[in-house]
């Protein structure tokens, strides 16, 4: 959530941010008489209370007709302080709500507009020139069935469509990614961490995922528990109600766990293979950090991307995506888009928010920097979203024959594997 102090003194900035994220502007002005209502009565309650005790004074010194007249006014005054109470408890609560479904201030550099209005900022790597080579590539998919390491068909049957199985390479092309990746974070000192799949409604709600994202998140009514989209929800929540000491500052963790989105509202989009699914696993960095370094945090968390990408020897670009498509923690967003040979363009690998204070406001997580206790920051960076990173891989270093070349960052983990060899033709 954003400072309510900002709100009050900036309420224009606050609607231009929301303007431009495409979110409702009214929004502002209904939180800024909550917050009045809720100032207003609290106060009322301060002062009610305040006579409260000192008639409960005058009582005992009081003359017999005194205390009749006092006692009466007490009982009215009890009434008051009970209506005040409950005024300002529902000003409070109203103001609450209404500053949950507020998003982020995005940072005046990000682009305004939607989906498509995002700005390129960088691209890395030689995208192949298939016909040059003598053939036409093929897609992920059929790579994959060649060389025994997807099937999407038993997926369906056991568990419905976008669900999948890796198989045989499949799985330890999986393995090895994972351990590269985390491999890569532990020499960029982060923390390893294998986090839960399942979160109190709190841990979701605290950062930012219980609002405009809720349509894509699983819950288990019986438990009250929520299925993660991503590790970035137990990282986020893992230091909740809690003051860090600034000179323990940055902390960083790499996250590794299984990931689950119901995908609303993608009906029809990208439903061959494993590029959009409702189950993958992930590695998720995740930073904490005293507020005016996020920025520059922001900028290590894509370097550590970068490099990543690199290594796999992919070509991609960088993007800073636009107001529209940020999410409502994020204050603003770097998209890695790979390029994918058969569909002809650029799809989002990796992703870092900088999410500033939005997340510990809501989590109560601050920092302690000598006398004064404050919010502190947070960032989160996708370092390897599995099946798409697979997808990526298969279709950018496939062959002819329907081999694929392995990057030499990941033959370590696939037994010195040069390449990937069809088991079926």
């Amino acid at each position: 959530m954003i400072d309510l102090r900002l709100l009050r003194e900036d309420p224009d900035r606050v609607r231009a941010s929301q303007r431009a994220r495409g979110e409702d502007v009214a929004l502002v002005d209904s939180l800024l008489s909550a917050d009045e209502r809720r100032r207003s009565s609290g106060v009322r309650f301060d002062e009610l209370r305040n006579e409260q005790k000192q008639l409960g004074k005058l009582i005992p010194k009081a003359s017999a007709d005194e205390k009749a007249e006092l006692l009466k006014k007490a009982e009215q005054l009890k009434a008051d302080v009970k209506t005040a109470d409950a005024e300002r408890d529902a000003a409070d609560a109203e103001a609450h709500e209404l500053l949950l479904r507020l998003g982020n201030l995005v940072h005046p550099d990000v682009p305004v507009g939607g989906e498509e209005d995002f700005v390129t900022l960088e691209e890395h790597g030689t995208i192949r020139d298939f016909g040059a080579e003598g053939f036409e590539p093929k897609d992920h998919l059929e790579l994959g069935q060649l060389l025994g390491a997807i099937d999407v068909e038993r997926g369906a049957k056991v568990s419905g469509s976008r669900f999948y199985f890796l198989t045989g390479v499949g799985a330890l092309l999986e393995l090895a990614l994972v351990n590269a990746a985390i491999a890569q974070a532990t020499e960029a000192g982060f923390t390893p961490m294998l986090t839960p799949a399942l979160v109190r409604p709190q841990s979701m709600a605290g950062t930012g995922f219980l609002g405009q994202a809720a349509q894509d998140v699983y819950h288990l009514d019986k438990d009250d528990l929520y299925l993660v989209g991503t590790s970035e929800v137990p990282l986020a929540a893992y230091h909740m109600d809690e003051i860090i000491d600034a000179e323990r500052l940055p902390l960083r963790y790499a996250g590794f766990s299984p990931c689950f989105r119901r995908e609303a509202g993608s009906h029809g989009k990208d439903t061959k293979g494993i590029f959009r699914v409702h189950q993958f696993d992930k590695v998720e960095m995740f930073s904490y950090v005293v507020p005016e370094d996020s920025e520059a945090e922001h900028q290590r968390l894509l370097a550590w991307e970068k490099q990543w990408l690199t290594s796999l020897e992919l070509p991609f670009r960088v993007i800073d995506v636009a107001t529209g498509d940020l999410g409502a923690s994020a204050a603003r967003k770097f998209d890695c888009e790979a390029w994918i040979p058969t569909q002809g363009k650029y799809r989002e690998l990796t992703s870092t928010s900088d999410c500033t204070e939005f997340q510990s406001r809501r989590l109560s997580i601050r920092v302690r920097d000598g006398k004064q206790v404050k919010p502190l920051a947070t960032l989160n960076g996708t370092l390897c979203a599995v099946p798409r990173t697979i997808v990526a891989i298969l279709e950018n270093h496939q062959q002819a024959d329907g081999s694929v070349y392995v990057p030499e960052v990941l033959r370590p983990y696939l037994g010195g594997r040069e390449v990937l060899e069809p088991v079926s033709r």
